[in-house]
């Protein structure tokens, strides 16, 4: 699959950025699956997790993004170019459908189970989304967690260069499920999710879920 010119040169800037206005270091990529579907799930803390995840990931990968980051020019051309596709709310439907799409593709979905960035910088409760994906379409699940892109704040954060690591945990597969599982089938798979994603955090960023730890 052939992706925007601006995908390419965009992931190019941003590894060159990182290396040189922050410490950025990249744990476990070897854990990361050179083919096939691969659904991401990553913690949300900065505006600036997309890009630093899309470049840790050594392989094609796709965004889920919100809906409101389309609607005018130029950011729509940034985001989609880059390689996201638009999430409405109260449309899982069309939204299993592009991800579905997306991931007969052979690439890797990223996804911010949070649904929204944290505030605090630790883990907040998930949306049950990522599970649904993960179960209906059988496909691995690759946690990651991300930690030090928070630095990234104020006029001179760059003279410090902040650390900034990306931690891949192993592959898994939830329970392949034919039709849509229960709700509370559903929490349990994402809980298990992002117990997977809080062991590849610091502690004080696991929130709730480094007491399921």
């Amino acid at each position: 699959m052939v992706m925007h010119w601006f995908y390419y040169v965009a992931r190019y800037l941003t590894g060159l950025f990182l290396f040189t206005f922050t410490r950025f270091q990249i744990i476990g990529r070897d854990n990361i699956p050179a083919h096939g579907r691969l659904l991401v799930v990553v913690n949300h803390i900065h505006l600036a997790d997309p890009p630093v995840v899309g470049v840790s990931i050594n392989r094609k990968a796709i965004f889920m993004a919100k809906e409101q980051l389309f609607r005018h020019w130029p950011l729509r051309f940034i985001v989609k170019n880059y390689g996201a596709f638009p999430v409405r709310r109260g449309r899982w439907r069309q939204t299993l459908r592009q991800a579905e799409e997306w991931l007969a593709r052979d690439v890797a979905l990223i996804i911010f189970p949070e649904g929204k960035r944290s505030r605090t910088f630790r883990l907040q409760p998930a949306l049950t989304g990522p599970a649904l994906i993960a179960t209906r379409f059988n496909t691995p699940v690759l946690p990651i967690g991300i930690s030090g892109t928070e630095k990234i704040s104020g006029p001179v954060w760059w003279l410090r260069r902040p650390g900034i690591t990306v931690n891949i945990g192993q592959p898994f597969y939830l329970p392949a499920a034919e039709s849509r599982p229960g709700k509370q089938e559903l929490t349990q798979f994402t809980d298990f999710i992002m117990t997977r994603i809080a062991e590849l955090l610091p502690p004080h960023y696991r929130g709730e879920y480094g007491a399921k730890i």
